[in-house]
Order: structure tokens, then C-alpha cells, then sequence
């Protein structure tokens, strides 16, 4: 969902997992073959509308953690005022039925994230060894997260955090798939008839308290020599991918800043049109990952993520969207989110680009910054 639009999903119709370094080119021939073997009804013929899957990729080839297509039995999606149903079955079973009731939310919770796997001292250590590393030149950017862990009372009523997010962020896309729950303000592809757009996202710092304040933050953002390096290795990267699909692709002449309620990121909107008839599953293959959430150049950002992170990222900082049997989609970068396991188990992450004057207790403090949407929702 994203200002008060989009689309929900209730059961199960099928379900996909690939795992692996071409999880997303299998997923992308598997929904090929799962659309060329269905009968689709569909009268209106719009963007989210008839047969369409949800998806959530794992970030690094090697996570444990499945990626996964779920096509849900029921779809319920609104946009410009305008809302639709559609249900999805097996050929030769029963139509599912469309679940009229609505439950009200359960009783509230309060829960507190502590540090997981890398402490805040931990994670001032790791930025001062990639720093050196980028002075070694053996990269040019590194992103790097640490984890937040907790544990959700038995009962909880998950649909609170979903609503608390979408509410608090609704410029942002608030997303739930599979437990991986979230409100990202990236944008990793959207391709509609096509048309592609991405917005990419590199640079942050926090909100001014008050409106001199603020300003004054956005200005120092927009001229900042570290961010505007790391937004361009960002920009770069998704260009760079692009271009090969897109029989043109343009971007923002010089980087905007973008207002959330807690932060002002630095960004650049990108828009093209496919040339080569590939779907949005074809492209987050393409994209992922970018610069924005990997580093520069990608294998060596990717190698020293894995030296310096001591947890599987799972699918923190991948894909996160939808497909459609025409290959349409919208796809976000899984940010501001934490995982939630059937156990009840609760692992958020937050990042920050590091490049060569990047100053470990700041980076520190960006990590705070970005942890606040999920902690204050669980909270």
C-alpha cells in the first residue's frame, strides 16, 4: 500500500520458492509457466488487476532464508477510488469464497528491540574496518546493517504493526509478505505497459526540529560532498543495469531531497521504456542489488557485507512487490522492516552507505534513525 492505494491478498492459491544466485530468473521463468497455464478472467484489464503473485527475494544468494511468489485466493485492490476483487482457484476445484466479515484488531502490544547479532560498538567496528578498506581501495562503497531482535507475544494481532506503518509513512510502500513487514520509501522498479520508473534513494539525515531547523537540515544534505558521492554510486548502478532493457532511460538532472517524517533522503527519479519485452521479475534480477543497499563495485561490497555482518540478512534490503500475468509489477526495496517468524520471532535492520569519510558514530546514529519506523510501530 502507498497513499491509501493498492493491494491485499487472503489464503493461499500456490505458493514458489527458489533459493540460490538465479532465485529471481527462476522465479521469472516459473511465473511465465504459471501464467501460460492459467485461464484468466479479466473484464477490467487495468494495472493489479486479474492473476498476480506477491513476492519477497532473499538479499545474498547464499541466505538461508526462501524467496518466495505467493499467489493468494482472494485479492482485494483499490486505486484512484476505485476498488475490485479477484479470485484465484486450481482448474477443477471450487471458486474460493470472498470473506465478508471483518475482524476488528486485537488487543494492543508493547514490545522493546534490543541489539542482536551486532552491538552498536560492534557495528562502530565494522564501519572503521570498511573505511579502511575503501582507503585500501578495494572498495568504493560498502553498505553495511546491523541488527535489532525481539519477540512477539503469542496472539498478537500482526495486522497492528501493518496499520501503524501505512498510517505513519503513507508516501512510503508498506508491504507484508510472508512476515517480512515493513514501510521502504525506494522504489527498486515499477513497470506498467512499458514503462519503468525507479527512485533511488542514497544521502540521509535527520529531520530539523523545527522548521529552520529543517530546512537548514535539507540544505546540508543537498550539498553534502560525502552523500551526493554516495547517491551517485547509487544512481550509477541502477542505470548501468537498466540501460541494457530500455530503449532510452532518463534521470533527475541533479538529486532532489525527499521529506519522510523522521528523515530527508537524497533522490534521484529515474524513467525509461523496455526495448527487450522483459518483465519486472526480469528486472529486479537486473537491478538487485544496487549500489544503494550493496556497494561498488558489487562482488567486493557483497564479500566484505559477508566479513563484516556476522547474521544472514535474509531478505532485508532485496525486492518486495508484486507481478501480474503480464509481467507488470511494482517493486520496493524490503527497507524499514524486520522478519517476523512463526515462532514469534522478531529480527529487524537498518543500514547506512559507507564511504571513505564516513564517520563510524554517525553512521551509527543514521542506524537509529532508520530503526524508528518499525521500533516505534512495535513499540
Amino acid at each position: 500500500m502507498r497513499r491509501n492505494q493498492g493491494l491485499a491478498g487472503i489464503g493461499t492459491a500456490l505458493r514458489l520458492e527458489f533459493s540460490g544466485e538465479t532465485r529471481m530468473t527462476d522465479a521469472a521463468a516459473a511465473w511465465r509457466d504459471v501464467v501460460a497455464s492459467s485461464t484468466v478472467t479479466d473484464p477490467l484489464a487495468r494495472t493489479g488487476t486479474g492473476l498476480l503473485a506477491f513476492g519477497a527475494f532473499a538479499f545474498d544468494a547464499s541466505s538461508a532464508e526462501p524467496s518466495v511468489l505467493i499467489v493468494p485466493q482472494v485479492i482485494v485492490g483499490r486505486e484512484n477510488g476505485q476498488c475490485w476483487v479477484t479470485r484465484i482457484w486450481p482448474t477443477g476445484e471450487t471458486p474460493p469464497d470472498i470473506p465478508l466479515a471483518l475482524r476488528p484488531l486485537g488487543t494492543e502490544y508493547r514490545i522493546s528491540l534490543l541489539p542482536g547479532a551486532l552491538s552498536p560498538g560492534g557495528y562502530r567496528d565494522a564501519v572503521a574496518q570498511a573505511v579502511d578498506h575503501i582507503a585500501r581501495q578495494d572498495v568504493s562503497k560498502v553498505v553495511l546493517a546491523r541488527d535489532l531482535v525481539g519477540h512477539l507475544p503469542a496472539e498478537s494481532d500482526r495486522r497492528r504493526l501493518v496499520r501503524d506503518l501505512a498510517l505513519g509513512y503513507p508516501d512510503c510502500w508498506t508491504y507484508a509478505v510472508d512476515g517480512l513487514i515493513g514501510s521502504s520509501p525506494e522504489t527498486l522498479i515499477r513497470a506498467d505497459h512499458g514503462e519503468v520508473n525507479a527512485r533511488v534513494l542514497a544521502g540521509t539525515i535527520s529531520r530539523g526540529l523545527d522548521a529552520h531547523a529543517d530546512t537548514e537540515a535539507a540544505l546540508t544534505l543537498a550539498t553534502s560532498a560525502k552523500d551526493g558521492d554516495e547517491h551517485e554510486f547509487a544512481v550509477q548502478s541502477v542505470l548501468a543495469s537498466l540501460r541494457p532493457h530500455t530503449s532510452h532511460i532518463t534521470a533527475s538532472e541533479v538529486p532532489f531531497t525527499v521529506k519522510l517524517p523522521n528523515l530527508w533522503h537524497l533522490a534521484t527519479d529515474l524513467e525509461g521504456t523496455l526495448s527487450d519485452g522483459s518483465t519486472s521479475l526480469d528486472l529486479i534480477a537486473a537491478l538487485h542489488p544496487t549500489a544503494a543497499v550493496a556497494g561498488t563495485p558489487t562482488d567486493r561490497a557483497l564479500a566484505l557485507i559477508r566479513e563484516l555482518e556476522p547474521f544472514d540478512r535474509g531478505r532485508y534490503a532485496g525486492p518486495v512487490g508484486w507481478v501480474g500475468a503480464d509481467g507488470d509489477g511494482e517493486w520496493a526495496i524490503a527497507l524499514r522492516c524486520a522478519q517476523l517468524g512463526p515462532d514469534g520471532d522478531i529480527t529487524a535492520y537498518a543500514g547506512c552507505g559507507i564511504v571513505l569519510d564516513s564517520d563510524p558514530e554517525r553512521e551509527l546514529a543514521e542506524t537509529r534513525m532508520k530503526f524508528r519506523p518499525v521500533v516505534e510501530a512495535f513499540g
